[in-house]
């Protein structure tokens, strides 16, 4: 390395100087990266190819990787802002040194370390600025609210690169295929974009726009015009966007519908591949995300014309036969899609997929399937079921032709027979005729309507009626049924049951077999992914891919993994000491069998609210469950009385809001507001579970734990056990610690913090149902275990967390309240966002985080990790490398050839796959002032898996991330239970006055009461 000459006036000047030439890079860069400006005017940054000026007034500035970038520079004069990325590692002192050391690209475009440079002292204060080569140029700024602001962090994030080729520590390796199958395109290929636009030869007589279907608009666009529009040349997602492998001539298309439309389309761009393999080569920074979404949109064509899409995923148009899971339902098995960026390449990400529609049929049909002893001669008896069951169908009608698709919006007040209407004069000569729909029927349609004595379902829209008789009604195909996943404390986890099969004496049989069929082994699922692949219907099927130049290697990626070890934990002993263990091999569980937890809470004031009393046939019975809870939490060090009170209540008091905050208060009175835990057991699973968390945890401020009695009755070690876990919990204790964390920090504390949001569901009735935001962070050190929470209502479906550093601080405030000291590192893990939505986080919710510290005078160092569930990656081992359940061991970790090619990301499987084949969390460094490498990060990831407060065993997930979730969850129900109180239900005088509380001015910040605010009531 040599170093050109520095022309320019100092950091105050225009910056013109020569920077540093590199001249050891294995790839021929060459050039010069462009000067520094200073507070004056912003540096010009006439540099090499990635050039660019630094510099400019308020932070650095300049043009980034846009440099006008002579001799082969990527991009015009660019002004674009630079890319901040973490300081190197500081020192107690506040002082730092970079290294100096430069950085060598292998073939497959993995950057790592080469010789040692020359050091460079820099301030406390310092930033350091990437260009594509990984060339650190350093920079002094003054405050952290300059050069974190938005617009010093530039229009395209690229998060922290990875210091490391990868990692090496591991006790074992194992050969895995990954069904990651690479993509080959022709580099020098093109890719012509074309944007639709829509427009009404005639104006709708409604005033509305009139919906035509997509698979009317591309079957006409391609039949009326197959040269100009050559159908296996063409993608067209059906809305905006038409990318064709060449040029289209024709611009303009007529499709006829009830109203005619036409439509026309304008060249957007040429899509250049070679933009692709200059990204994927690392001789460009920017993602070509415009290309990405083309090549992805080719991908889907061939199955979007051939099967049922629904968002990314795609499904036959019929089931199997042995797939029908009754009531109308069959579980319909396949696959979704999308392509990535890798180190090897772009690669097409294929996994299994399995969903329940329902199938076509009658609408009578599906009632006497659904409804346990269904009788049509007694259908008022059975009214508030069907029309429960029904409403927000989707149905066809029979009595006319007709492909349109209606929902049902009820039941019609009157039965058939009795149901009348105005019929205007077609020819408005005379007034409007009262008619009965009977005689309409026969008139117009030569329909004899057979079950007069029933309602028909209204169809209609608004104010306009649609009644239709529902003989003439069948139920629509395509529909998805949702099977959920619970997420209370009632003691296990189970699915949630669809509406209709509640009234079967069947009804576990459905969800059973669903779960079945979408669980499937390794080895099983790896024949069908690869069966996908190689069908004539999956996204290389047809000539579609390899027209635009595309080719799929029909093989897995295979990849070499490592195993982590599993780290040693910490629990209690007799006698108040502490003793170590170490965990299964296979599948990294432990037992609590004659151990004790680390720390038991003693629990003396209790009580019992049984809701069950009622229930007959599921009661509980105290007189055997209560002694052995108590036992059970004995022997685990968890020191339990008597309760102090046994309350006897009833189900139907779940959802009776006020009399159940009634019961609530009336019990944390007699406890004299020193109540520690209310245990409420329930016979079944129940919507009024939401009500008593509401009250329970935002207005009174006790702690519940709920079970469920046909469980408590069968007193179970292993169940009573998990009960105790999370009472202690909840309660302040400490379940399980790690021996030690991999990591030194040195003296000062450190403070984890998890972050997610949830959402409210997709096509919720409730458009402006918010977005819950939960944050979560550690209240103890150097445990790390105990954590507390912080949950509040914003936009609805708003990922980002709108007041995250707030949040932060809160729980801040109260780590300091319980430690009596700031914690010097912060470590933070957000959940639940794509790689689309890492710009966000970094520049905005990062930067709130940031700013808000910065003006409490608080400065940590902090590391910012995403962990992501949601994406379609699996690990297949070999036969020889996988346990008895054919998955791959805990502790599992990839990091190279399949992973995103330039940033610090890896995928770890922690838990043990005991069904199906186990997915691994892909977790993303976007931010790091530890300097920490590959292996630190992904041991402490793993090891703090092993904390997790209510199991034995690691969980999928890093715990921060799985807490905010539950915590987010949690908010959920707060909301619903708001929601759902009406104004008017608030009658009772001797209820306190915020169960009526039903008002939106509720919801803006849902608050937990000051008693739970530091402690773990989610669990």
């Amino acid at each position: 390395m040599e170093r050109g000459g520095y022309r320019g006036s100092g950091y105050g000047g225009e910056g013109k100087g020569g920077g540093w030439r590199w001249q050891w890079w294995r790839r021929p860069w060459g050039g010069r990266c462009g000067g520094f400006g200073g507070e004056g005017r912003e540096g010009e940054g006439r540099g090499g190819r990635y050039g660019g000026g630094y510099g400019g007034e308020g932070g650095v500035r300049g043009g980034g990787y846009r440099g006008e970038g002579r001799g082969g520079g990527y991009g015009g004069e660019g002004r674009s802002n630079g890319l901040l990325s973490p300081a190197p590692t500081i020192s107690d002192e506040g002082s730092s040194r970079d290294t100096g050391v430069p950085w060598r690209s292998d073939d497959r475009g993995v950057w790592t370390a080469a010789t040692s440079g020359t050091s460079q002292p820099a301030s406390p204060e310092i930033v350091t600025i990437f260009c594509t080569c990984p060339i650190k140029l350093m920079c002094t700024v003054l405050k952290i609210s300059d050069k974190l602001s938005p617009r010093s962090l530039g229009d395209e994030v690229i998060p922290l690169a990875r210091p490391d080729r990868s990692a090496t520590s591991s006790t074992r390796s194992v050969r895995i295929h990954v069904n990651h199958f690479l993509v080959k395109y022709t580099h020098e290929g093109t890719i012509w974009h074309y944007d639709v636009n829509v427009k009404p030869e005639t104006p709708s007589p409604s005033g509305r726009p009139v919906r035509i279907p997509i698979s009317m608009i591309r079957n006409k666009l391609f039949s009326d015009n197959p040269e100009e529009f050559p159908l296996s040349s063409i993608a067209y997602d059906g809305e905006k966007n038409i990318f064709s492998a060449e040029p289209l001539t024709v611009t303009k298309f007529e499709v006829d519908g009830k109203d005619t439309r036409a439509r026309s389309y304008v060249f957007v761009n040429e899509l250049k591949l070679s933009k692709l393999s200059e990204y994927l080569s690392s001789r460009s920074s920017s993602i070509p995300r415009d290309i990405l979404q083309g090549m992805d949109l080719v991908m889907k064509e061939n199955p979007t014309r051939k099967m049922i899409s629904v968002g990314r995923n795609f499904y036959p148009m019929e089931p199997r036969p042995e797939d029908d899971l009754g009531g109308g339902v069959s579980a319909y098995r396949g696959f979704r899609q999308s392509l990535k960026p890798t180190i090897q390449g772009l690669a097409l990400c294929l996994d299994y997929s399995v969903l329940a529609f329902r199938k076509r049929m009658p609408v009578l049909d599906y009632l006497h399937q659904n409804i346990c002893n269904f009788d049509l001669r007694q259908f008022r008896i059975f009214r508030s079921i069907v029309e429960s069951d029904l409403k927000g169908l989707k149905v066809y009608v029979n009595h006319r032709k007709t492909k349109q698709k209606f929902v049902v919006r009820g039941l019609c007040k009157d039965n058939t027979r009795d149901s009348c209407f105005f019929v205007e004069d077609p020819n408005r000569q005379n007034l409007p005729r009262m008619v009965r729909l009977v005689d309409y029927f026969i008139e117009k349609y030569g329909k004899d309507i057979q079950y007069k004595d029933i309602p028909c379902l209204d169809l209609g829209k608004g104010s306009k009626r649609n009644d239709v008789p529902m003989e003439f009604c069948e139920i629509a195909d395509g529909q998805r049924e949702h099977l959920e996943e619970s997420d209370d404390d009632i003691g296990y986890s189970a699915h949630k049951l669809p509406r209709q099969y509640a009234r079967k004496k069947i009804e576990m049989k459905p969800a059973q077999k669903l779960k079945e069929i979408s669980l499937l082994r390794p080895c099983a699922r790896e024949k069908m992914i690869l069966d996908i692949v190689r069908s004539g219907d999956g996204p290389c099927g047809g000539n579609i891919a390899r027209n635009f130049g595309i080719d799929v290697n029909m093989n897995m990626t295979p990849v070499e993994g490592r195993v982590i070890g599993a780290p040693l934990l910490k629990l209690g002993a007799p006698h108040g000491e502490v003793t170590t263990i170490t965990v299964d091999k296979e599948k990294c569980h432990w037992n609590l069998v004659g151990k004790l937890v680390v720390q038991g809470k003693s629990i003396q004031r209790w009580a019992v609210l049984d809701f069950s009393i009622s229930d007959h046939c599921f009661r509980l019975d105290p007189i055997k469950f209560i002694p052995k809870l108590v036992d059970r939490c004995e022997k685990l060090g968890i020191i339990m009385d008597m309760p102090l009170w046994y309350i006897d209540g009833s189900m139907d008091m779940l959802s009776n809001v006020n009399k159940l905050a009634e019961v609530l208060e009336g019990i944390w009175t007699k406890g004299k507001g020193d109540l520690q835990l209310l245990l409420c057991v329930m016979s079944r699973r129940d919507s009024g579970y939401k009500h008593l968390k509401w009250i329970s945890e935002t207005k009174i401020g006790i702690v519940t734990q709920c079970c469920l009695s046909p469980l408590a009755n069968k007193g179970e070690a292993q169940y009573l056990a998990n009960l105790a876990m999370k009472i202690n919990a909840k309660l302040g204790g400490s379940n399980v610690e790690l021996d030690r964390l991999p990591i030194s920090f040195g003296s000062g504390h450190v403070m984890f913090i998890g972050a997610d949001v949830n959402h409210p569901a997709s096509g919720s009735w409730n458009k402006r149902s918010p977005s819950i935001a939960a944050t979560v962070a550690t209240m103890n050190w150097p445990a790390a275990n105990r954590y507390a929470a912080r949950v509040r209502a914003q936009d609805h479906r708003c990922e980002k967390i709108l007041k995250f550093g707030e949040m932060c601080l809160e729980l801040l405030e109260s780590y300091v309240g319980v430690n009596k000291a700031r914690p010097e590192k912060i470590i933070v893990f957000r959940g639940g966002v794509s790689e689309g939505q890492f710009d966000m986080v970094l520049k905005e919710e990062f930067v709130d985080l940031k700013r808000t510290f910065e003006k409490a005078n608080y400065s940590p160092s902090i590391t910012l990790i995403v962990a992501q569930k949601r994406h379609q990656t699996r690990l297949f081992p070999d036969r020889n490398d996988g346990g008895s359940t054919g998955n791959v061991p805990p502790g599992t970790v990839v990091d190279t050839i399949v992973v995103r090619p330039f940033e610090l990301n890896f995928f770890l499987c922690s838990h043990h796959g005991s069904r199906g084949t186990s997915k691994p969390t892909h977790y993303h460094v976007l931010w790091d002032e530890h300097g920490f490498s590959s292996d630190q990060l992904q041991k402490l990831i793993y090891d703090l898996c092993f904390t997790m407060a209510r199991c034995t065993k690691p969980v999928s997930i890093v715990p921060p991330v799985y807490y905010a979730d539950l915590a987010a969850c949690r908010g959920r129900l707060y909301y619903e239970s708001v929601s759902e109180q009406s104004p008017s239900s608030s009658g009772a005088s001797s209820s306190p006055s915020w169960a009526s509380s039903s008002s939106a001015a509720s919801l803006k910040d849902i608050k937990l009461h000051t008693h739970l605010e530091n402690e773990m009531f989610f669990v």
